[in-house]
């Protein structure tokens, strides 16, 4: 368990599983990303203990909700940050990004080296994300180009593997 400014981040428990269906589909005003997360917690090949997290506020509510799943950049393994909801009465709070740095240092800490994710070019940056083009990254359907961004988690292995985005069956891409 974590604690940035006044959010209390861990993973998820099963207890959580509604919640977080709750919370995504709230966030997104539709089922489709909240039955995609529990698509990919059925993925024995996608899913990966300790990297779905959740941000707690002060009275022991989930607010918040960052995931984690395998994926690929060419033949690499690496990890794919989707989806990231938080609940829309609580949105610009610091209850994403709360999520989202409990889980990339969750992942340093197991040994991941590298994370994808496909977002709004002007938000991930301030957690470490760069344009994925830069070092010959990209996927198989149209994107902006700003909005493919990787970010490595190992200082030894800085420079992230050029290759296609292959990610986890659930997506359907």
């Amino acid at each position: 368990m974590r604690t940035s400014n006044h959010w209390i981040t861990r993973a998820e428990t099963t207890a959580d599983i509604p919640t977080i269906h709750d919370i995504v589909t709230a966030a997104f005003g539709r089922p489709d990303e909240a039955d995609l997360v529990d698509a990919l917690r059925a993925d024995t090949a996608a899913w990966i203990d300790g990297l779905s997290l959740v941000s707690i506020d002060s009275a022991g509510e989930i607010i918040g909700h960052a995931l984690l799943t395998r994926c690929h950049i060419g033949d690499t393994p690496a990890l794919c940050l989707a989806p990231v909801a938080v609940r829309p009465d609580h949105q610009r709070g610091g209850a994403g990004s709360a999520a989202i740095e409990a889980a990339l240092s969750t992942a340093e800490e197991q040994g991941e080296r590298y994370v994808v994710v496909l977002g709004h070019p002007a938000y991930y940056p301030r957690f470490g994300f760069t344009r994925a083009s830069e070092y010959g990254i990209g996927v198989t359907f149209d994107v902006p180009d700003e909005a493919l961004m990787v970010l490595a988690l190992d200082e030894s292995h800085p420079a992230p593997p050029s290759g296609v985005v292959r990610y986890a069956a659930p997506f359907g891409i």
